[in-house]
């Protein structure tokens, strides 16, 4: 390998444990699902990695260390031999965990400063595309727990309310809307007891499909009356916490006709 002396650095936080993240550095199909259908990783030293972009560009290289769920280091070259030859560059990978999530620290190091310079924004939206790829994952049940929150606003049940609510949210879950300032599992199932007092046999549902970005989901909902008549159309913002959970919950009412 040639001398490296000109490195590229980025730091982003991925609201994932570092077990999970690393997962996607030792697995060929999430690894594909990260860079492009037909990329292959063999996480052990000496294993082949190779990286097929979705505009057709290949990359390979080969695996020199792997320490999980810490370190992960390879080279890294273009099969066309420009602007890196194979083997002529090197990709540093380390995760720290912080809190419940993780700090992903990279390091690629170049023989040439142009060359590095053209790989920053690349690693930038790469970067941004992986935290996206393993939020995918850990947030696959995000459509189901988002369901069990507006049934639960239509239970009539305070015992099993109360439960479904502690399945899918924590305990200091926060929710706000044009009449709603709420902190707690406790104060939210009181709130739900005093709106189906006042509005008794009203439902929402969610219509549409889930839309979930790093852990912040947003869903449409539409409101009925017990005569089954449309009432209402919002839309609510979903932040959901590492483990799957709700933390917070904003709703928004479309004015109505």
């Amino acid at each position: 390998m040639p001398a490296l002396p000109h490195r590229l650095d980025r730091i982003v936080t991925i609201g994932a444990t570092p077990e999970t993240v690393f997962r996607f550095f030792t697995d060929s199909r999430r690894w594909a699902v990260w860079w492009g259908a037909g990329s292959t990783i063999d996480a052990t030293p000496g294993g082949a990695m190779f990286i097929r972009y979705p505009n057709g560009v290949e990359v390979s290289g080969t695996v020199i260390d792997v320490r999980p769920p810490h370190e992960i280091v390879f080279t890294y070259g273009y099969a066309t031999g420009t602007p890196i030859p194979p083997g002529g560059s090197r990709v540093t990978i380390r995760l720290e965990q912080v809190g419940d999530a993780t700090r992903v620290h990279l390091t690629h190091e170049f023989a040439d400063a142009e060359v590095r310079d053209h790989h920053v924004q690349g690693w930038r939206y790469q970067l941004s595309l992986f935290g996206n790829v393993v939020a995918d994952e850990v947030h696959a049940a995000a459509p189901a727990a988002i369901d069990a929150w507006f049934e639960a606003w239509a239970d009539t049940d305070a015992s099993r309310r109360e439960k479904t609510l502690g399945s899918v949210a924590e305990p200091a879950i926060r929710f706000h809307d044009r009449f709603s300032n709420i902190e707690g599992l406790a104060e939210l199932a009181a709130h739900i007891t005093g709106a189906q007092r006042f509005m008794p046999g009203f439902r929402m549902t969610r219509t549409g499909d889930v839309r979930q970005c790093q852990g912040t989901a947003v869903a449409d909902w539409i409101a009925v009356g017990p005569d089954g008549k449309e009432r209402a159309r919002g839309l609510n913002v979903f932040v959901f916490n590492p483990r799957g959970r709700i933390e917070s919950v904003t709703g928004f009412m479309s004015p109505m006709a």
